[in-house]
């Protein structure tokens, strides 16, 4: 007899709900995307619907409509009438027994929430603290897959250190990026960040940070920086679409600059506000 058990309830398999059976659940096998909204808008939903295009391509799922996701996610916030929402969303391969390969003859999942968003009113005034940490996540890490595993050590050990954010360091010494987010070192007047590669997220935060750097005629070098370099710049920041751009102002035991918001960091964040008005 196949079966199943969840808890402590053993069910037959045939009648097992085939949401137990998500491939995205057994093997990390999906990407996602997290968008949120500004009073009552969706921000840049169109670059975050092509970059879960382009996850889907690289990763070979097929039979998704990106229009009909479009759809699905604009029906759900209305719905939820939340102005400032949080909405995540994925797409795994489908649901089947366990196995590493997969009849070609299964459907997509779609799966999503929306929240509210936290109030980072204390998060934006006083910065955040930071920790560095191995960078332990796979080769494509310019997929934004399921297999965010990497990412939950780095992510908890901060935490356990009193941080709010894990820095990546790769075994040459480079920076990569945040665990859930981008970063940004101010130097000698110049912003550096990682080049985009297969080892960093295509950011679409990270995209209007360069734009908005530009605006205000900083000059972006995209250069990794070591934590060295970090813990010496003049400022550092993050950004992520949950909270968009936050100063970093402890990097491990480092204090950076004078401990709160640079220069910088305040007027791209005020050229990022007119992006989402």
């Amino acid at each position: 007899m196949k079966l199943a058990m969840v808890q402590d309830k053993i069910v037959p398999l045939e009648k097992l709900n085939s949401a137990y059976l998500d491939r995205g659940t057994f093997f990390g096998d999906g990407v996602y995307e997290v968008v949120r909204s500004y009073n009552g808008r969706i921000f840049a939903l169109n670059e975050h619907l092509q970059r879960l295009s382009n996850g889907l391509k690289a990763i070979d799922i097929t039979g998704v409509n990106i229009e009909e996701v479009r759809d699905r996610v604009i029906k759900a916030f209305e719905t939820a009438a939340i102005e400032n929402a949080g909405i995540y969303f994925h797409i795994t391969r489908g649901s089947a027994l366990r196995e590493h390969n997969c009849d070609n003859s299964i459907r997509p999942n779609f799966f999503l929430t929306i929240t509210p968003l936290a109030d980072q009113k204390i998060i934006k005034q006083n910065g955040i603290k930071v920790a560095t940490h191995p960078d332990w996540r796979w080769k494509r890490c310019d997929i934004k897959s399921l297999n965010l595993l990497p990412n939950v050590l780095a992510k908890q050990a901060a935490a356990k250190k009193g941080c709010d954010e894990a820095i990546l360091v790769k075994d040459d010494g480079a920076i990569t990026e945040g665990a859930s987010s981008a970063f940004f070192a101010v130097i000698d007047g110049k912003l550096r960040t990682t080049p985009q590669s297969t080892d960093i997220l295509p950011s679409i935060t990270r995209k209007y940070v360069l734009k908005a750097a530009r605006n205000i005629g900083l000059q972006v070098l995209h250069e990794s920086v070591t934590p060295a370099e970090a813990a010496g710049a003049d400022e550092l920041f993050i950004a992520v679409t949950t909270k968009d751009i936050v100063a970093v102002v402890k990097l491990d035991d480092t204090e950076i600059g004078d401990g709160g918001y640079g220069v910088y960091t305040k007027k791209i964040q005020e050229q990022f506000r007119l992006f989402t008005s």
